[in-house]
């Protein structure tokens, strides 16, 4: 990311006659030390009749002392300069070892080098108070030093408030205590005092400051300006050993970073000022102006499009609507995006883990936020999501329902438990719910059945445990049989655990309300209670369900689910039911109607354990119950399992009518409605690193808007983020995926099953673009990644490919459409897989189209897994409305396309970023053929998200660029592991890409580390590309383990006819000063900083250079291998 801006500066002084203007000293020029790049720097002075003489002054500072030969009447500066706003971290520097702690004190060479900076004045007793307190709160112990620096310049800031103070000259110190007030050259000028009473040699700074709008407001803070800022300005500067001079900005308690430009560094203020001269005595007016202006920005995730931009791609958006509509295709469209916490980057559980406290805290937070936003009716639900192999528990899945025709599917939010309260329930209130609810479901008394932990079985695993553990203190370390085991001793093993009430629908009933009337029957038990299985899931996880009369198959009565193909029609709305009926209406506002007299005040009795009934027929006997119970105060209510949404939601209404009677707060979990059409779902559920949230399809480019722009906004309110950065300062997504989901509103209305030739050609248009594959991707791809290529590592492959779309050539057009579904499950299953055969990790999964395992896989979707978490909501949409087009495009002329045999190119010329653009520049301009605008530089926050740019450096001419490129990651063999086998993935192999431009050819050639480069014509004039491939590090598993690090890289721009290189810029894998990072970057311009300290501008090779030309490597003839050993 780079921002250039042009700083405007003018004084002007007008007089009332022609005066005599002496020789003025200007201190306007970039101090030589300034880190901030100055591009181009001007200073024109009026009247122009005069003489200049550039020259420093003894502190090394720029002074333009200017002659005036003539009187005039005016006398003006203006200084006119390009900055590079590159970042740069402050931190970013080395301090000698004695100087690591303060106090410390300078050698005595140094002091005497120092001694201007060093000189005390007389200080006041307020001055003196000041810094006795200081050194009494900060340094009653040795302090480090940066630590001290950056609490000294903070401590200062909060006690001297900032004023705009117009008078000339600067507060003496005392002063500015005793005011506690000052402008940034008094607190500038005091800092300096403080430091040198302190033992450190301090200067006066006088310079610009230059503050630019963020792209976002912080979410902790101050956002920094409204809009674009410069004036002059004065800070501090201290030097330190090792280190050098480090700027203090006690104005804002800041370092100074790459927004401070000094002019002119002194022991004393009255040596930098900005000017200095003198004229006759004469009435003068004073003119001040300062200017910033962005003149270049380059596309960066925090601001990926200017407001022009985005209405066109607003538009285009809605026109693509309105083809889609025209045709009648019928697209929704939705997604998988994953978030991560952004102040804990570098937690297990934002790495690697898929469980974590605090991932389920922010979980909960995020789930709320959105369910006020998508579904004020909707219902929450608890339950349980995937189980994983090697994970000790399963992960939970936070689900909200709510209905699409807008009636409310739960009314009374406040009836839901709130996260973080305690409702302090017990097992009596539990008894109270189910007793309420049996009788509003109209069911025996006696329905509801005790449930226990089984006593002898707990008593029995605590006597085994070491004589000097205790059970009940269990700890974050301990095993989780340990823990769970502490829990369950906790609630207490005699005490009822909860109620279990055996429930099934009955069939369909016109005549009843909402169609639903149930029925429950006894379960005979070989004990005197219901015992539960032990453990301390959910209790209706844990039934007996297999002691329970065991009956033939043949003999049983099947519940199927309802077939996804199934008419449908309109859900029941409940009417306002009779005072005499207690039979729960959907729809009715909780309570109404109820008769609550009888409930006022009133707590009943849990019901007792029912009698042992005589032996009911084993055909009778329900095997699916819903379950009441309390956990840590906690009303849970675990839903059955019901094939039908109309039974489903008849109960959950019950449900709610019970707990709004009894004035009780309660979690629905358990069982999840089944899958139905006339009902939405939004998920946010936990995957390793990441939390997933699974967002509802929309039906309109409008509606896709809303969701994604809400749902980025509120995970960041949420404090979730949507991106990551390697220790190296590498930006990455979130590491868990953005998926797009292309579907329909109902499985018979999706446009891959009406019409599978479009998804033939998406494959087929995937296939021959590989940048649509890598430049949305993450950073783990290849044959053994999450989502492959169907062509990577499997040339066989694409030769079955193509016979299966010769097949549905021959097939469709037959068809009528949507006749036959499942032909094109049947002819790409097995085709779209990874090399284990696995169907659902490839680039494009039809899991969920039309598959034979159950109605969950036949519900017409198609997943694109290959899409990496953009940072930016706006970057996002435009990946899907790159979809959406694509899909309006084909469903209009189908794309015919041969599949192309890549082999070896597609991880050699693919990997480079030059040709991933120029592909993705040729899908834009198909688009425009189309009739779609798509520019080509709405893609470039991409290209600047998965290749960033290190650097460029310019010698004779010759330009030279570096840019990050992609390396595929190996996977290695097995390993045994502390769990088992494992297999480990070799990151240490990295790719650059380095683009020269304006090369003379059979003179030129670049070298990286003494090798020359396989340079490529771009089809530009005198630009070339190429790629380089080494080793960056050495894990302690990895493939070709005797390859040594190849780090750093050293680019050399030979002369060939010279025999010397010209010029050079050497790429650092580590910091080249040696600092060791301790943890991630925390933001992007943190990040930004460690890439540009890890490139530098300089570095070629010295004295006579031969380069030996090499054979290019028939497999990758793009790419130099330093690995490869060419002779």
């Amino acid at each position: 990311m780079a921002i250039r801006i042009a700083l405007h500066h003018k004084t002007s002084y007008r007089y009332d006659r022609l005066v005599n203007l002496s020789p003025h000293e200007v201190r306007l020029r970039p101090a030589p030390h300034a880190r901030t790049p100055v591009l181009s720097y001007s200073l024109s002075v009026t009247p122009q009749d005069h003489f200049i003489n550039w020259q420093q002054d003894p502190y090394g500072n720029y002074i333009g002392r200017f002659v005036f030969p003539e009187k005039a009447d005016m006398l003006e500066f203006t200084v006119d300069l390009v900055a590079d706003m590159t970042v740069i971290n402050p931190f970013d520097f080395f301090v000698e070892k004695y100087a690591e702690t303060f106090p410390f004190a300078y050698p005595p060479q140094l002091t005497t080098e120092l001694t201007a900076y060093l000189q005390v004045e007389p200080s006041g007793p307020l001055l003196q108070e000041w810094v006795a307190a200081a050194r009494r709160d900060l340094l009653a112990q040795p302090m480090g030093t940066n630590d001290f620096l950056v609490a000294i310049n903070q401590r200062l800031q909060r006690d001297i408030a900032y004023l705009l103070r117009m008078e000339p000259g600067v507060q003496a110190p005392e002063e500015t205590l005793q005011k506690r007030s000052g402008s940034c050259r008094d607190s500038g000028w005091l800092l300096v005092q403080i430091l040198r009473e302190m033992g450190l040699a301090a200067r006066f700074v006088s310079g610009y400051l230059i503050q630019l709008r963020a792209d976002q407001e912080a979410l902790d803070g101050p956002s920094g300006p409204a809009e674009d800022f410069t004036d002059l300005h004065a800070w501090t500067e201290v030097y330190v050993p090792g280190a050098g001079w480090i700027g203090l900005d006690p104005t804002s308690g800041m370092l100074a970073s790459e927004g401070h430009i000094p002019l002119a560094c002194t022991a004393m203020p009255s040596s930098a000022a900005p000017v200095s001269g003198y004229t006759d005595k004469a009435e003068v007016t004073f003119f001040h102006e300062m200017t910033v202006t962005r003149i270049h920005e380059d596309p960066r995730v925090t601001k990926p499009y200017s407001e022009t931009d985005w209405q066109k791609i607003d538009r285009l958006g809605q026109q693509v609507d309105a083809d889609l509509k025209q045709q009648d295709v019928r697209l929704t469209q939705g997604g998988e995006p994953t978030f991560v916490s952004i102040d804990d980057m570098d937690g297990a559980e934002w790495n690697t883990l898929a469980h974590g406290d605090r991932k389920r805290e922010l979980a909960g937070n995020l789930m709320h936020r959105l369910k006020n936003h998508f579904a004020p009716g909707g219902m929450l639900h608890y339950g349980q999501g995937k189980w994983y192999p090697g994970e000790p528990l399963p992960r939970w899945a936070l689900n909200i329902f709510w209905r699409v025709d807008g009636q409310p599917m739960w009314l009374d939010a406040s009836l839901f438990s709130d996260e973080h309260v305690d409702d302090g329930y017990g097992s009596e209130d539990a008894g109270r719910f189910a007793a309420e609810l049996v009788k509003s479901l109209g069911l025996p008394a006696d329905s509801a059945i005790p449930a226990y932990e089984d006593v002898l079985l707990q008593a029995q695993r605590e006597q085994a445990l070491p004589r000097n553990l205790d059970p009940l203190q269990a700890d974050l370390d301990a095993p989780e049989e340990r823990r769970r085991l502490a829990r369950l001793l906790e609630r207490g093993l005699g005490r009822v655990a909860g109620y279990v009430l055996p429930l099934k629908a009955r069939d369909y009933d016109p005549s009843v309300m909402l169609g639903t009337s149930w029925r429950t029957s006894p379960w005979p038990l070989r004990r005197e209670h219901l015992y539960l299985i032990e453990g301390d899931s959910p209790i209706g996880l844990r039934l007996p369900l297999a002691t329970l009369p065991w009956v033939l198959p043949e003999e049983r009565d099947e519940d199927f689910d309802v077939d996804p193909f199934a008419p449908r029609g309109a859900l029941p709305v409940g009417k306002k039911e009779k005072e005499k009926e207690k039979r729960p209406v959907l729809g009715l506002a909780a309570g109404k109607g109820a008769d609550k007299t009888a409930d006022k005040a009133r707590k009943p009795a849990a019901p007792p354990a029912p009698a042992r009934p005589a032996e009911p027929d084993a055909r009778d006997v329900i095997h699916t119950a819903l379950c009441i119970e309390v956990r840590a105060g906690r009303l849970y209510i675990f839903m059955p399992p019901l094939k039908r949404i109309e039974d489903y939601l008849a109960l959950v209404t019950a449900v709610e009518n019970t707990a709004a009677r009894l004035k009780m707060r309660l979690r629905i979990e358990g069982y999840a409605p089944p899958r139905d059409p006339r009902i939405k779902l939004l998920s946010v559920t936990p995957d390793p690193g990441v939390i997933e949230v699974n967002i509802h399809p929309a039906a309109s480019w409008n509606e896709l808007v809303y969701n994604v722009s809400t749902l980025y906004q509120e995970a960041r309110l949420t404090r979730l983020g949507t991106e990551k950065f390697m220790l190296d300062g590498r930006h990455t997504g979130t590491g868990g995926g953005n998926h797009a989901t292309l579907g329909g509103a109902t499985a018979e209305d999706s446009p891959m099953l009406r019409r599978p030739d479009l998804l033939k050609s998406l494959i087929t248009y995937w296939q021959v673009h590989p940048a649509l594959s890598y430049l949305f991707s993450g950073t783990f791809i290849g044959p053994t990644s999450q989502a492959p290529r169907v062509d990577e590592a499997r040339d066989d492959n694409l030769y079955e490919l193509a016979i299966a779309f010769q097949q549905m050539d021959q097939v469709l057009p037959t068809l009528h459409e949507g006749d036959k579904p499942w032909i094109v499950d049947r002819l790409l299953r097995n085709l779209l897989v990874d090399l284990t055969g696995n169907t659902h990790r490839s680039e494009f999964s039809i899991d969920k189209l039309y598959s034979p395992d159950g109605p969950t896989g036949r519900l017409g979707l198609v997943e694109f897994r290959a899409f990496e978490m953009p940072p930016h909501e706006r970057m996002s949409l435009l990946q899907m409305l790159l979809l959406r087009a694509l899909v309006a495009r084909f469903w209009r002329q189908p794309f015919q396309a041969k599949l192309v045999h890549w082999g070896t190119a597609l991880h050699d010329r693919w990997m480079l970023p030059h040709f991933v653009a120029q592909d993705i520049r040729d899908v834009a301009r198909d688009l425009r053929a189309a009739g779609y605008a798509f520019e080509d530089h709405w893609f470039e926050p991409f290209i600047e998200f998965r290749f960033p740019r290190f650097g460029t450096v310019v010698y004779e001419g010759v330009e030279m660029e570096l840019r990050q490129a992609i390396e595929p990651w190996n996977v290695l063999g097995e390993e045994v592991s502390a769990g088992g086998t494992a297999r480990y993935v070799d990151s240490s192999v990295e790719r650059m890409q380095l683009l020269v431009r304006g090369l003379t050819d059979g003179r030129h050639v670049v070298a990286c580390n003494g090798r020359m480069l396989p340079l490529h014509p771009t089809g530009i004039p005198g630009e070339y590309v190429a790629g380089v491939r080494f080793r960056a590090w050495s894990p302690w598993s990895a493939l070709h383990p005797t390859i040594k690090v190849q780090a750093p890289l050293t680019f050399d721009l030979v002369d060939t006819w010279s025999g010397r290189a010209i010029g050079g810029c050497t790429y650092h894998v580590v910091h080249p000063g040696g600092r060791s990072e301790e943890g991630s970057p925390v933001n992007a311009n943190a990040a930004e900083a460690r890439r540009f300290a890890r490139f530098w501008p300089h570095g070629h090779t010295p004295g006579p250079m031969t380069v030996y030309k090499e054979e290019r490597n028939p497999s990758f003839p793009m790419t130099l291998d330093l690995r490869w050993q060419a002779y």
